[in-house]
């Protein structure tokens, strides 16, 4: 009951992960017919997020952000492509991840930059922040892949990849207008350190959850069989 329970409280986040990687699936069947392989697209996804960063140290919020997006437009078509191809592989799969951690690095630190070199203004709150979102979304990935090393389970939590890039590129882009003032990303920031953390946590407790219920379960009749 706790394996559903948690699972169907946070499906919404779930749902929205499918669905967004469905309806890349026919893009991605058509640029399969252009022979771009996977890993191609993997990769000129990472590329741009050096763009994406580079716009952000330079206070362009607006562009950064939707930049995000392209990027994250990239890293869709990759698994969509390697799906509808066949072309799917162990290393394809370990390239993405690996990219994916730094691509979010790299825009993240180019946010930190833009903050960090503000010396007049003095922005350490979101300095700390950055560094709590960066720190955060690697454990978000972290605990699930070694739980799953672990033949355990830990699909749960609502600040997944594309939650956190949704957010990011949002917070950027509603920033730049006109009269907004730089709380906007303050609270964008205090949502994605506080979020990432909490999703890493509930992973962390909800396999250990699973893994005690599995540990107090009593066996089954037949497993006890000449132990008398």
């Amino acid at each position: 009951m706790l394996d559903s329970d948690q699972k169907n409280m946070w499906r919404p986040a779930q749902i929205l992960s499918d669905r967004t990687h469905r309806l890349a699936e026919p893009v991605g069947r058509i640029v399969g017919k252009t022979g771009v392989s996977p890993n191609t697209l993997t990769i000129f996804g990472f590329c741009i997020n050096f763009g994406v960063a580079w716009l952000i140290s330079q206070g362009y919020f607006l562009y950064g952000g939707i930049l995000i997006l392209a990027a994250g437009i990239f890293d869709l078509l990759d698994g969509a492509v390697a799906r509808m191809t066949g072309k799917v592989t162990k290393f394809g799969a370990l390239l993405d991840s690996t990219l994916d951690r730094y691509s979010e690095g790299v825009v993240l630190f180019g946010l930190l930059w833009y903050y960090a070199s503000q010396l007049n203004v003095g922005y350490k709150t979101e300095c700390l922040l950055i560094f709590a979102t960066i720190v955060g979304s690697i454990l978000v990935s972290y605990v699930r892949a070694r739980a799953e090393g672990l033949n355990l389970d830990a699909e749960v939590g609502i600040f997944r990849r594309t939650m956190r890039i949704g957010i990011l590129s949002l917070g950027l882009m509603v920033s730049a207008l006109p009269d907004k003032p730089d709380t906007v990303m303050l609270y964008t920031l205090w949502i994605l350190a506080i979020g990432t953390n909490f999703t890493a946590v509930h992973r962390l407790f909800y396999v250990g959850a699973k893994t005690h219920k599995s540990r107090t379960t009593p066996s089954s009749p037949a497993s006890d069989k000449g132990k008398s």
